[in-house]
């Protein structure tokens, strides 16, 4: 019997020490997503944050030298200032939908770590795809080259 609630014991405490490790790994790996609007609400410096909106116009300011580039996204009703460090993204650009993962700044702006750009679900294809450089031998490839 002094066995079993031995094995009993160490279980518990097993299974609670697994619980909590979870528990503290899940809690640290939590990225909010807000708008600009509710960032604005009750910002908290040195929290992660993902801020979603569209980039202004107007306002996209990028420095290739040191790489420095700074913008404000708003959802429409409020903005906020975003500064990153490095490249954008290929489709980024204003009047686009982005979303930026970073920490609030206690100086006032969003620090962005990480900048992902929105696209259109909907794809267009070219308007005259004939005219095209390489769009016939394209098409010859997929059809197993029988043209």
């Amino acid at each position: 019997m002094k066995r079993r609630a031995k094995f009993l014991v160490g279980g518990v405490f097993i299974l609670g020490a697994l619980g909590y490790l979870i528990y503290a790994g899940v809690s640290q790996s939590v990225v909010y997503f807000v708008t600009p609007s509710e960032l604005m609400a009750a910002p908290v410096s040195g929290k992660t944050y993902r801020v979603g909106g569209v980039v202004q116009a107007g306002t996209l300011k990028w420095e290739p030298r040191n790489l420095a580039l700074s913008f404000v996204l708003s959802d429409g009703k409020t903005t906020v200032p975003v500064r990153h460090k490095g490249t954008p993204p290929d489709l980024f650009g204003e009047g686009r939908g982005a979303v930026v993962e970073g920490t609030w700044s206690a100086d006032g702006h969003f620090q962005a770590a990480s900048i992902l750009a929105k696209h259109s679900e909907e794809y267009k294809a070219p308007h005259d795809a004939a005219s095209q450089p390489g769009y016939k031998e394209l098409m010859r490839t997929l059809q197993g080259g029988s043209q």
